[in-house]
């Protein structure tokens, strides 16, 4: 149980991830900044959920559950937490809520499941979403220009309008997986260009929100449910366990390739991974989970 223990504030935010800089100028370049700090230090993570703890849409349990105990969380907490700096930063901007594609149905999901801004500047529009994770993960915000690819260290990312209907998508590198006892591994995603999800310039109010965030945790076809789950964006990369895989990636764009570095853990390992790795230290005890669910890096 996390207890509140004082008035949020940007500094102790900004201690969080790491930032030095001014704040005083909410610009480009800020934006930037901050946006990448919080993708390299606040995981996106749903092990709550594995723990048996609740995961809520309040701000200040938010705010206190990962700035002030070093946790992560998924899209709608953290992301949440993103909206609130944002604001008290003096940024113009809204939520939205977005659809996230599904593979298996080759369609967009019917629910607005994931949380997203849009940041407008000197008269440009530009998406922010700082909580997808893995290889899906933008480090910086994304100029809302139809069919304009934008390189990333992830690979090239392009925001393409259809009607009244945004879609993010994604253009991968080719995975090299080292271990040959994940070479066919469905964590591995081998589709060059994909779909990440789509959205409307809508604005959303969390409320919005609270049927998604009870479903995911608590409906048993949920992917959320189906496993745990903890990934963190690197300088290099991103590091993620899902159950008890641990996987390291390795953006190689002058190579043309995504290195792959996989291994199964043991439950002795688990903590001391979310630890060193993620710098996490849970409260509660967890209890991995790699059902069989849809996934992949």
């Amino acid at each position: 149980m996390l207890h509140f223990t004082g008035k949020m504030n940007l500094e102790e935010y900004f201690k969080r991830i790491g930032f030095h800089g001014s704040f005083e100028k909410p610009d480009l370049e800020t934006l930037k900044l901050i946006h990448k700090q919080h993708t390299m230090s606040v995981p996106f993570e749903n092990l709550s959920i594995h723990c048996g703890e609740r995961i809520v849409l309040d701000l200040e349990v938010i705010f206190e559950k990962i700035v002030r105990n070093s946790r992560g969380g998924w899209c709608m907490e953290s992301n949440f937490l993103f909206g609130w700096v944002l604001r008290e930063m003096g940024y113009d901007t809204f939520t939205c809520g977005s659809r996230v594609f599904n593979s298996l149905l080759n369609d967009f999901q019917t629910i607005e499941s994931h949380l997203i801004h849009i940041v407008t500047i000197m008269g440009k529009s530009y998406l922010a979403d700082v909580s997808f994770g893995v290889s899906s993960q933008i480090w910086e915000p994304l100029e809302l220009v139809s069919g304009k690819d934008q390189p990333q260290a992830a690979g090239v990312f392009c925001l393409k309008e259809k009607g009244d209907f945004w879609v993010l998508e994604k253009t991968a590198r080719k995975p090299e997986v080292l271990n040959p006892a994940f070479a066919k591994s469905s964590l591995v995603n081998k589709t060059e260009v994909h779909p990440i999800y789509g959205f409307r310039l809508e604005p959303r109010e969390i409320d919005t929100f609270f049927e998604a965030n009870n479903s995911l945790q608590t409906n048993p076809a949920s992917l959320f449910t189906n496993k745990s789950i903890c990934s963190l964006q690197t300088p290099t990369g991103f590091r993620v366990l899902v159950g008890w895989t641990y996987s390291e990636v390795t953006y190689k764009p002058e190579k043309g390739v995504d290195i792959f570095n996989m291994r199964d853990i043991t439950d002795d390992e688990i903590e001391p991974i979310l630890r060193e790795k993620f710098n996490i230290k849970l409260l509660n005890k967890l209890q991995p989970a790699s059902k069989k669910a849809s996934y992949t890096l």
